[in-house]
């Protein structure tokens, strides 16, 4: 069984082709530059094993329907094609970002799915537009091949009401949901479930956190295989410092700025979401790049690097006094999280004193899969798990259509 993985943004489209027998990538690819005079798809047959093939083609790319229609082509080529036809495929999972509280489910696509989809353009201005017309581009393309939509939201709406609500006056969320949702949802679900699998504990008994750390970084406090609480709100600017986002500050701050410096909500808003985290504190986004210039003795990016260690034990902390210090397992996962030895080891730097150990030799070696890298005696494990979205719309895609 074949399914088609789909992420669209306003002028990219990234996606993947899974044989679900034995959930293996047959190709995987990323368009970019849709709207502009030149496209640039990067395709790869095989992708991380010893017989990856990578294309690059240009192209213009007036829509996203133009950049499916190279991606069809390139998918039954006769030479580099990993199909026959594209009836071969058996559904289409796409990755939504919001579908507020009226879908929490992955969902086959109908007409009154996507009017919720749309309906959520104002909680994801963003995103939720871009899923929406990559939805209708694969409708378009794929005639007859049913398509769902797995939301970003899913996990975090597991929290009860105390932990989703924010303190306004409630009529904000009679009238506007305003409330938090949480986001990185597939991969804080994956992750829930691959912890659950590795220390051989069944899901519905898990008590776990997950530290999703990347550009867009967020963590979700797990209990029973459910999310307790995410760092996450009403959007992804909530909670860690993050590649340019602020994360949480304090709310008096943003009329504060807009009045003294003249900004609009809209100016606002970028310079929180695109201009501030890591960025606005030392000029640089990547990890390695501020790891570098600490090394050469920039004080603002040891800075950036304190301040996002300490806004994740800050949130780290939190979670265990809600679970009540029953821990199962702290798990790091996504891009940092996955290949930094260094943030893994000042976030768990100074927790000794509750018995939690890190296996310095361990952390500082790169090895692919799941892994321990707390010591043997630690009072909790410390888990490094490769996070898999693209797997997890998929598997969400092919139970619903089962």
């Amino acid at each position: 069984m074949k399914i088609l993985v789909i992420n669209a943004g306003s002028s990219s489209c990234k996606y993947q082709l899974l044989e679900m027998d034995d959930q293996s990538v047959l190709c995987s690819g990323l368009a970019e530059r849709i709207g502009q005079p030149t496209g640039v798809l990067t395709h790869k047959i095989a992708p991380d094993t010893d017989k990856e093939q990578k294309l690059v083609r240009e192209a213009a790319f007036p829509t996203h329907v133009e950049a499916m229609e190279l991606v069809i082509s390139l998918l039954t080529d006769p030479e580099v094609g990993v199909i026959k036809d594209k009836s071969e495929i058996y559904g289409i999972g796409h990755r939504v970002l919001h579908g507020g509280e009226a879908v929490t489910d992955p969902v086959k696509v109908d007409e009154k799915v996507k009017g919720i989809i749309r309906e959520c353009f104002l909680l994801g201005p963003l995103h939720n537009p871009a899923n929406l017309m990559g939805i209708e581009v694969a409708e378009k393309l794929f005639p007859g091949v049913p398509n769902v939509a797995v939301f970003d939201t899913e996990f975090g709406m597991g929290m009860s009401k105390e932990a989703y609500m924010y303190a306004l006056p409630y009529e904000l969320y009679e009238e506007l949901r305003i409330r938090r949702y949480g986001f990185h949802g597939t991969s804080h679900k994956y992750i829930a479930r691959k912890t659950a699998e590795f220390l051989g504990k069944p899901l519905a008994e898990l008590r776990s956190i997950t530290m999703h750390l990347g550009n867009g970084s967020s963590m979700s406090c797990v209990k029973n295989g459910k999310c307790f609480d995410t760092s996450m709100g009403l959007t992804p600017l909530e909670g860690l410092i993050m590649g340019t986002r602020c994360g949480s500050i304090d709310p008096a701050i943003v009329p504060f700025i807009m009045e003294k410096k003249n900004l609009s909500p809209a100016e606002v808003d970028t310079l929180m979401n695109k201009k501030s985290g890591l960025l606005g504190l030392c000029g640089f986004t990547d990890m390695r790049d501020v790891h570098s210039q600490r090394e050469k003795g920039n004080e603002q990016a040891e800075l950036a690097f304190r301040m996002l260690v300490r806004s994740i034990k800050k949130i780290l902390g939190s979670y265990f006094f809600l679970l009540d210090g029953k821990v199962d397992a702290l798990v790091f996962t996504a891009g940092i999280g996955e290949n930094d030895n260094l943030v893994r080891a000042g976030v768990i730097e100074g927790l000794e004193g509750l018995g939690i150990k890190l296996d310095v030799a361990e952390n500082n070696t790169r090895k692919p899969g799941a892994r321990v890298i707390s010591t043997p005696d630690s009072s909790v494990p410390v888990l490094v798990i490769p996070t898999n979205e693209e797997l997890q719309i998929a598997m969400a895609t092919q139970e619903v259509l089962a």
